[in-house]
């Protein structure tokens, strides 16, 4: 079963994702410390134009950020409609829109859109295998722990293919015309109980295998795939140090309101 869709790699699927992973956890620190809406804007467009050299069509990007445009949405009016403020615009009952109220559903919604796009970025240019492969070369991370979790990984389109083989077999016997349709029980324990069997075992199997390859052991290995630096992430740190700087300066010399220095 298919888990992703085809794309263009660009200069960004080729930056360590160690330094990936510092770089966007540095930008989640950075984004929740600012308190001017004039550079949270600017932040938000920095983020948000990364997403442009992801390889993938903009129809695709649409639908993978619609639930972040959701909570965009969400949260900018959830904090206008009934946020605390001393200039009002509008009220009606329990709603309740003020100036400060509104620039601060703007700084919420931009914060939470920056730290979506970092996140989106981050799962449409990193590849599971070279990440965890960049964890144990450059973090030294143990290999059982690793390539635990990248068979884990690889056993989630076994499992939706055994539940849908699972789901036919039961259609077939007529099992599900024999209960009700509202008994949520016995239908979890009618698929439960083989997929946990099914897992349990094969589980068994490749904990065996692991031990019988020696991953228990913790000697040095060696690797198929070897994940350095390269000049690819001195253009990622340099992108986001340049566009930073600019969204810092511009934010604080051309100020879009006098009101959205600080939203505190």
């Amino acid at each position: 079963m298919q888990l992703s869709f085809p794309h263009r790699e660009t200069w960004l699927h080729a930056v360590n994702p160690g330094l990936k992973v510092i770089i966007l956890t540095f930008m989640f620190v950075v984004v929740i410390l600012i308190h001017n809406l004039n550079v949270m804007a600017n932040v938000a467009v920095v983020m948000l134009l990364l997403l442009c050299w992801t390889g993938h069509p903009w129809h695709r990007l649409l639908l993978y950020a619609s639930p972040f445009i959701l909570v965009f949405i969400s949260t900018t009016t959830g904090m206008m409609m009934f946020g605390k403020g001393e200039t009002t615009w509008f009220k009606w009952g329990l709603i309740h829109v003020t100036e400060e109220s509104f620039y601060r559903g703007l700084h919420l919604g931009f914060r939470s859109l920056s730290m979506a796009a970092a996140g989106l970025l981050f799962g449409l240019t990193t590849k599971p295998v070279r990440l965890f492969y960049s964890l144990m070369q450059q973090w030294k991370l143990p290999a059982k722990y690793a390539y635990s979790f990248l068979a884990a990984m690889r056993m989630i389109p076994i499992l939706l293919d055994e539940f849908q083989t699972l789901r036919y077999a039961i259609r077939i016997r007529g099992t599900h015309q024999r209960s009700s349709r509202w008994n949520v029980y016995g239908t979890l324990k009618r698929y439960a109980i083989p997929l946990l069997a099914q897992s349990i075992r094969r589980a068994q199997r490749m904990a065996v295998a692991m031990e019988a390859k020696g991953f228990t052991e913790g000697a040095s290995r060696t690797y198929y795939i070897q994940i350095g630096y390269s000049r690819t992430d001195l253009w990622f740190v340099f992108y986001y140090i340049l566009a930073l700087t600019a969204a810092y300066f511009v934010g604080i010399s051309f100020p879009y309101h006098s009101m959205m220095v600080d939203v505190r």
